[in-house]
């Protein structure tokens, strides 16, 4: 009996849909055995190794024989995502541009921070991206396949349309985003709020992994932002613009923030204040401040993170209060804050919130956060629709 169209094409969305689940999960948590894709999957053994083949067959898996396969028993191959098929990942900031190539399952094969004279521009951004990828071409040939482009960026951003509403530190507005960089570098590209996608990032690969309730911090040159996950999803808000931690209040009558109001965390809780306090030049960024305070940082450094401790405790409290995480993970060089001196803000946290029960972490992914987090964004329509 021969099978009509919609049956037909019922079971090739359906194929399609299982693809995407096992290049999924071998992505974010893999390598992974078949018989652990089974398990985790619920297919029987002949489905699993029929996507799997189905994957390989596209180059984007690659099978190998467990470790002590020698042993009796057939053992059960071990499935890994092919880190050759890989995007471009690209956050600029105020101060500096990076660059980064990452391959399926999270692998940064490079990465390259290149300072800039001033805030740059969206132009002088596209353009130093170019250049900086330009550079890359010898590596990116090796590459079984480079997809596309993920942005990171410090401000607001349609995921939808590709357009920044408005990245105040760096003065662009209402413009037309991935466009230029997806004409420049002739790649498909989209963009993101770079704190929402550091949140992505340690919620598949970092300190929040298997965490359903978190609250994310980034702080990084340009400010403040933040990525919440409630029940396992990220909360975006009805424009995509939710997560705009950086603008609680936290210090009535404080310093003046680009948004309006005054005494804001991203106003207050500054990564040049910390850099100015140690006499450091604020091109050095966060690699500079980790270098003063694994030092002897002096009274003056010393008396700054304090201060900015003080106040961060305010707006975790509040976050605590308000989404009732399991965990706050920090990112960027308010990471650099967890420690020092002596790690305090769970217990400075928990006794000020009204249910307590949060745990306060460092970010896990280091400066390739970010990275991880745009390259997400771009791996997502392989991810999908694998066929």
């Amino acid at each position: 009996m021969r099978s009509s169209p919609g049956t037909a094409n019922g079971t090739e969305g359906l194929r399609a849909q299982n693809l995407s689940q096992i290049l999924t999960m071998v992505h974010r948590d893999g390598p992974l055995s078949r018989s652990e894709l089974t398990r985790r999957s619920g297919f029987n053994r002949s489905t699993v190794g029929a996507l799997v083949q189905a994957l390989a067959e596209r180059n984007l898996v690659r099978e190998s024989e467990p470790a002590g396969a020698g042993r009796v028993g057939r053992p059960s191959p071990i499935v890994q995502a092919n880190p050759g098929v890989a995007v471009l990942a690209v956050n600029p900031d105020i101060d500096a541009l990076t660059v980064g190539v990452v391959g399926l399952g999270g692998r940064v094969h490079h990465r390259i921070r290149r300072e800039t004279r001033g805030i740059p521009s969206l132009e002088d951004a596209v353009g130093l991206t170019r250049d900086i990828v330009a550079g890359l071409q010898p590596a990116l040939a090796a590459l079984d396949r480079v997809l596309g482009v993920g942005i990171a960026l410090p401000g607001l951003v349609n995921a939808g349309t590709g357009r920044v509403l408005v990245a105040p530190h760096l003065g662009w507005r209402d413009a037309d985003l991935t466009g230029p960089f997806s004409r420049a570098l002739g790649l498909p590209a989209v963009a993101g709020n770079d704190a929402s996608l550091g949140s992505l990032a340690e919620s598949i690969f970092g300190a929040a992994l298997g965490v359903r309730d978190a609250v994310y911090l980034n702080g990084s040159a340009s400010g403040i932002g933040g990525g919440i996950v409630t029940g396992g999803a990220q909360l975006v808000g009805s424009r995509g613009f939710g997560g705009e931690l950086g603008h609680t209040l936290v210090s009535p009558g404080g310093a003046a923030c680009h948004c309006g109001r005054s005494g804001c965390l991203d106003a207050e809780v500054r990564l040049e204040r910390l850099l100015d306090a140690a006499g450091e030049d604020a091109g050095g960024g966060i690699e500079a401040l980790e270098r003063v305070l694994a030092e002897d940082p002096g009274p003056a450094v010393r008396a700054e993170a304090e201060r900015q401790r003080e106040l961060l405790t305010v707006a975790l409290v509040d976050f605590t209060n308000i989404f009732d995480p399991r965990l706050i993970v920090l990112g960027g060089f308010l990471g650099a804050l967890v420690g020092f001196p002596g790690d305090q803000l769970s217990g400075t946290v928990n006794a000020a919130s009204l249910a307590g029960g949060v745990e306060v972490r460092r970010a896990a992914l280091g400066p390739e956060l970010l990275l991880i987090g745009a390259a997400e964004l771009a791996f997502q329509p392989l991810l999908s629709a694998p066929s």
